[in-house]
């Protein structure tokens, strides 16, 4: 793909410099640089800006099909998916194989996010996270890439960087998804209520979760453990259906009934 050199042609024929193209359109000029040098590929996100900035067609300046390369990296990011819970290294594969293809891309990089291990390796999802903060345009991928950055830098054991990190995230008490749910009917209507009432419910049992987490911190082992028999009764009313995310919800399983046998267990010792 010459995307690099096509730029380059196009920026030199209007008689502009790096600096004055990256201006426009909203980044560094290093990273125009980085694509007149072959080093990287511009984010898809970005052509439409660069077309228009430039007066032609996205298959002119690009020489291949966009929503080809969209497919693509969906499919890569569903199959990813597939093992992020139950193989995250393979996982990580898929996704490893996929940034060959579509280097810096914006979605495989933030699902690498998820299968990086932020304990272990706090560093590396930082220099993720920061890419993804410095590039993507997409709102939802800086603010996930920020919440990750938050984590690894409590990892890390540095509290005031991970506040800052998550400072940024803004206090949102509405989604595009909801906002869809109630204004449209039909399919549309369908399609997202249905999304998001699966990221509500999976919020919903990591909050009870975390609250368990308190009670135990404050020796309530009982409150604890009602509060963890009562996300399993939700997984059991709302998580057995036909959804695909079904698999997903058999993890939350098995780890809820490891965590009450533990504090049984240690309520036991207790009394």
């Amino acid at each position: 793909m010459n995307i690099g050199n096509k730029i380059k042609e196009l920026r030199k024929a209007r008689g502009i410099t790096q600096e004055q193209l990256a201006v426009s359109i909203g980044i560094s000029f290093q990273a125009v640089s980085k694509w007149e040098n072959g080093i990287a590929l511009p984010d898809i996100a970005l052509a439409p800006k660069l077309a228009a900035y430039f007066s032609v067609s996205m298959d002119e300046l690009f020489d291949f099909n966009l929503k080809q390369i969209e497919s693509d990296v969906e499919a890569i990011a569903d199959e990813a998916y597939k093992y992020r819970q139950s193989d995250p290294e393979e996982s990580r594969r898929i996704l490893e194989r996929g940034l060959k293809k579509y280097p810096e891309n914006d979605i495989l990089l933030n699902n690498l996010l998820y299968v990086i291990d932020c304990t272990g390796n706090p560093d590396e999802t930082i220099a993720v996270a920061t890419k993804l903060i410095d590039k993507a345009t997409d709102h939802s991928i800086i603010y996930d890439a920020l919440r990750f950055m938050a984590y690894a830098y409590k990892a890390k054991g540095d509290m005031q960087s991970a506040r800052m990190a998550i400072d940024q995230i803004p206090e949102i008490y509405f989604t595009r998804l909801t906002e869809i749910a109630y204004l449209f009917d039909g399919d549309i209507k369908l399609d997202a209520a249905e999304k998001q009432k699966w990221v509500s419910f999976e919020n919903l049992i990591q909050m009870m979760w975390h609250l368990a987490e308190c009670y135990e911190a404050n020796d309530d082992i009982a409150s604890a453990i009602e509060e963890v028999e009562k996300a399993l009764k939700l997984i059991a009313i709302i998580g057995n259906s036909t959804n695909d995310c079904n698999y997903f919800y058999e993890n939350y399983v098995v780890f809820f009934e490891r965590q009450i046998a533990r504090m049984i267990e240690k309520q036991n010792v207790v009394d």
